[in-house]
């Protein structure tokens, strides 16, 4: 069993400061108040024995993970794969402009228009990526995956469109082959 934890809220007031402009706001670092939100969320009962602990490499997810593993006691481990929606598929954007995309994203509700071929991610492209992950994990009887909101909802029907909150977890079962 999988068990998806979105990470904290991320300290917005360091947007547009030195490294945090452009895509160096993947490089923010939580609020002191999630911080403790994400200690509050290890005492889940869902989150004991855990065996691994996997983590997106965005600093708001590897807080988070760390946070985890040492209240847990449970090795962490980065995948990259597990990054947040990126707004051209290319992956060869050279100026990060956040939400240029992401309503027509919203909009669609994760996927493309009928015969629509649009520049982002959508939820088939982002389960493909979650799913080449888990698939490596599928030995473990419990994991903890550290990432983020809208990469979680790609693995669920949009009609549970609801936000994920900071610190929630969300049990997924995944089965090779999926």
């Amino acid at each position: 069993m999988f068990y998806f934890v979105r990470h904290g809220e991320p300290d917005y007031s360091h947007v547009g400061k030195t490294i945090y402009k452009s895509i160096g706001e993947h490089f923010i670092p939580l609020t002191v108040k999630e911080i403790n939100q994400i200690k509050e969320t290890t005492k889940d009962k869902r989150l004991a024995d855990a065996e691994i602990i996997l983590s997106s490499p965005y600093t708001r997810a590897l807080q988070s993970a760390s946070i985890l593993s040492k209240e847990l006691q449970v090795d962490l481990f980065v995948e990259t794969e597990l990054f947040e929606w990126y707004e051209d598929k290319s992956y060869n954007v050279r100026e990060y402009t956040p939400g240029s995309r992401l309503q027509e994203f919203v909009d669609n509700n994760g996927d493309y228009p009928e015969g629509v071929d649009m520049p982002w991610e959508n939820n088939e492209i982002m389960r493909a990526r979650v799913f080449e992950v888990l698939k490596k994990y599928t030995d473990y009887k419990k994991v903890i995956v550290v990432c983020h909101n809208i990469l979680i909802r790609s693995l669920k029907p949009w009609n549970e469109n609801r936000f994920i909150e900071c610190g929630e977890i969300v049990e997924f079962e995944y089965k090779l082959g999926q």
